[in-house]
């Protein structure tokens, strides 16, 4: 059977949402879009459960000249996280991990205050959080997300995407409370040919979606 594939992110978080109803109507829950992809994905997942939207960032932490290695991340909330086994295997000094973490904390921030345009971020503590992307292909941001958020004292986390990669979904599901996954084709290949128009989102996008979230339900499929 072919499997599906979706118009473009506001379709497939539609979609989604049908998939979170169980969730619609609760006062503790809140959707947290990871940017940039995951925020149009997000929106409509929020609006559809009546759910406060928020972004969650999370920015890695690459070992110097070997980027793609994460000695760690830091993400929204003020959180850092390392990992240790990477540290100890490459002897990497603290004052180079507070370098890195230095400057992807800064750019975080600028992020931060871009997206948000003077709103505070929703507090985590107690509440259901659904961490929402637009797919799943290594997992690593969102390991990192759920590692992050859990230092934030919600009550659950839930992990909710269109696609992914099964071995990924099923690593996920060891550390979050549960994950919801549309698709798991055994072979993802990219998660952008899962999607008719899978162009990128821009920071003005996301802004909008954030503001247009705030302000209340705005109906409809998203930009």
């Amino acid at each position: 059977m072919e499997l599906a594939r979706f118009e473009n992110r506001a379709h497939a978080g539609a979609v989604l949402a049908a998939a979170l109803e169980r969730f619609a109507g609760q006062p503790d829950v809140i959707v947290l879009g990871l940017p940039r992809g995951g925020v149009p994905v997000a929106f409509q997942v929020a609006q559809a459960l009546g759910a406060p939207l928020d972004v969650f960032l999370v920015r890695k932490l690459g070992v110097p000249g070997r980027e793609e290695l994460a000695m760690g991340a830091v993400a929204s909330g003020g959180v850092r996280v390392l990992n240790t086994e990477v540290i100890d295997t490459l002897h990497i000094p603290p004052t180079v991990i507070e370098q890195v973490a230095a400057r992807e904390e800064r750019e975080l921030a600028r992020r931060e205050a871009l997206y948000r345009a003077g709103r505070t971020p929703l507090d985590l503590r107690g509440k259901t959080v659904i961490l929402v992307d637009d797919g799943l292909a290594t997992g690593s941001t969102m390991r990192a997300a759920v590692t992050a958020a859990r230092l934030l004292e919600p009550a659950a986390v839930i992990v909710a995407v269109p696609v992914g990669s099964p071995d990924v979904c099923d690593e996920l599901r060891t550390i979050a409370d549960a994950v919801v996954c549309l698709e798991t084709p055994p072979y993802l290949y990219a998660v952008g040919l899962w999607y008719r128009d899978f162009s990128q989102t821009t920071d003005s996008e996301v802004c909008n979606l954030l503001a247009r979230a705030t302000t209340g339900p705005a109906g409809g499929e998203g930009p």
